[in-house]
């Protein structure tokens, strides 16, 4: 018979076999070995919408993944729902979804957040780095330097709103030859 002290061992060994896997997991080249704090406040209802990636550096939950979008949603405890859809292999390709809920960190503007996906297991730093004032662009990082988001409210925005982000992502410190520009079907 197993009493309570044998189940809390066996989750421990569980914890403790599961957490070296988990540090594995593929992760890029730092791209930016000096990533700045924020440059601007958020207005998490203005940041809240659909946004588009037009890139990204690569990373393993994202790989094959094409036509990437992001949607947020300030919720009425406070936190903000997340939900990110790609289409796998392509723009025409099947769809993937994962839905997190965030966190905004106290004293940091809005501009930081703890997001959580898969439960409690997994909570990654979400930085808006910056943005446009009328919130049409953003980029987003994490103080890693590995992984970079350059978001759009358009699909296919303009030649100068392209320049304008990737631009700015080279003044923040980023390697743009690591970006990997995400195809939108849109």
């Amino acid at each position: 018979m197993i009493g309570i002290r044998d189940v809390r061992s066996l989750l421990l060994a569980a914890a403790v076999l599961t957490l070296p896997a988990c540090a594995t997991l593929e992760r890029g080249p730092v791209g930016n070995p000096a990533v700045p704090e924020p440059a601007k406040a958020v207005d998490m209802n203005r940041y809240g919408g659909l946004w588009y990636e037009l890139g990204r550096y690569e990373n393993g939950f994202e790989r094959g993944c094409e036509a990437v979008t992001a949607h947020y949603s300030p919720r009425a405890d406070g936190l903000v729902a997340v939900t990110n859809v790609c289409r796998k292999g392509g723009e025409g390709g099947r769809i993937k979804q994962a839905k997190a809920r965030a966190k905004v960190v106290s004293g940091s503007g809005d501009a930081k957040l703890k997001v959580a996906f898969f439960g409690p297991f997994y909570v990654g730093n979400y930085w808006v780095l910056d943005r446009a004032d009328d919130y049409s662009w953003s980029i987003v990082g994490e103080p890693s330097g590995r992984y970079l988001w350059l978001l759009s409210r358009s699909a296919r925005p303009s030649a100068e709103v392209r320049t304008k982000i990737m631009t700015r992502a080279a003044e923040l410190g980023y390697d743009l030859s690591l970006v990997h520009e995400t195809r939108q079907s849109r």
